[in-house]
């Protein structure tokens, strides 16, 4: 895609907008313990925008120079975040599919009838992976974020981790794990009308480049980074952003909670105490909203009752 330097300059600590070569062949693993296949369903930069960047329309038509599908970083790099009319009716339906699985599920829990106390998961083999990427994302989110929303990234990884591990899904845990602990990061700092995954997705090629990632392993982690609070994010988005999406929906709003045993719910947060997350969270997401009227953030507040979905996930805080 053609990028716009003028209207999204680089982060002052990034280079070209490649990643650097993995010692491997390019696009290779990163050496990474692998889960197995699976089921679908429904997670500072100084950036500036100009006010006269207009958007495109439609699904297939051209938006500001990019074809890309919503959520990706290309999307999110090209259109700042900013949803059309058309993109907003679109996020409608997997929105309301979200509502209704929710509910079910919930409910099935509150019965003790859902699929998860009869799961069986070794919560010991949910540890974070030891690699060159994995630490230096995970010291890159200790030096930039809150100890909640640092204990949020660990649990994401864990919970995403744990619902492979269940639907067999083949992932790459390190990218996995580097996205957990990274995609969370431009929360912290809303900038107007730019999307705050883009702050996170270009933190985490800082990090890529640092440890010479492969530039198809960076685009994947930057990707499932921009694209996992999607509605609708599913395996065809590949492992790594299903899970990130699926492991974050769990600990943000509950999603999918009652697919996970009881004890791996509560062993995870006892691990990473939530630490009044829901709280912080939120006053986030609404600080996020107001800076992207027209983003997803926005969009979720509207139509998803997403502070109620938060104040409503099976966690005391």
């Amino acid at each position: 895609m053609q990028h716009l330097p003028k209207l999204l300059p680089i982060h002052p600590r990034s280079g070209s907008s490649a990643g650097l070569q993995h010692r491997g062949e390019p696009g290779t693993s990163t050496g990474a313990t692998n889960l197995r296949h699976a089921d679908c369903g429904f997670c500072h930069c100084h950036l500036r925008r100009s006010n006269g960047w207009r958007l495109a329309a439609t699904e297939g038509d051209t938006m500001t120079g990019t074809t890309a599908p919503l959520g990706t970083f290309d999307w999110v790099a090209a259109t700042g975040g900013q949803l059309t009319a058309a993109e907003r009716r679109r996020l409608l339906r997997p929105i309301a599919a979200t509502h209704a699985a929710n509910a079910v599920g919930r409910v099935a829990m509150l019965a003790h009838l859902n699929s998860g106390r009869r799961a069986d998961i070794d919560v010991a083999g949910l540890r974070p992976p030891t690699s060159t990427l994995a630490s230096a994302a995970e010291q890159e989110a200790r030096s930039r974020l809150s100890p909640a929303l640092l204990n949020h990234s660990y649990r994401t990884y864990a919970f995403g981790a744990a619902l492979g591990a269940l639907a067999d899904i083949d992932v790459d845990r390190e990218l996995l794990f580097a996205a957990a602990m990274l995609h969370d990061i431009g929360l912290t700092g809303p900038v107007d009308r730019v999307d705050f995954t883009l702050a996170s997705a270009r933190i985490a090629r800082d990090v890529a480049e640092t440890v010479g990632l492969s530039t198809a392993a960076t685009e994947t982690m930057r990707t499932a980074i921009t694209l996992h609070y999607s509605p609708g994010v599913s395996l065809a988005n590949g492992a790594v952003a299903y899970l990130l999406s699926a492991g974050a929906g769990v600990d943000v709003a509950g999603l999918r909670s009652w697919k996970l045993p009881p004890r791996v719910l509560a062993e995870v947060v006892a691990q990473r105490p939530r630490l009044a997350f829901k709280r912080e969270f939120s006053a986030a997401f609404r600080a996020e909203a107001a800076a992207v009227p027209r983003g997803r953030a926005r969009l979720l507040r509207r139509y998803g009752a997403f502070d109620l979905a938060i104040k409503l996930a099976p966690f005391r805080e």
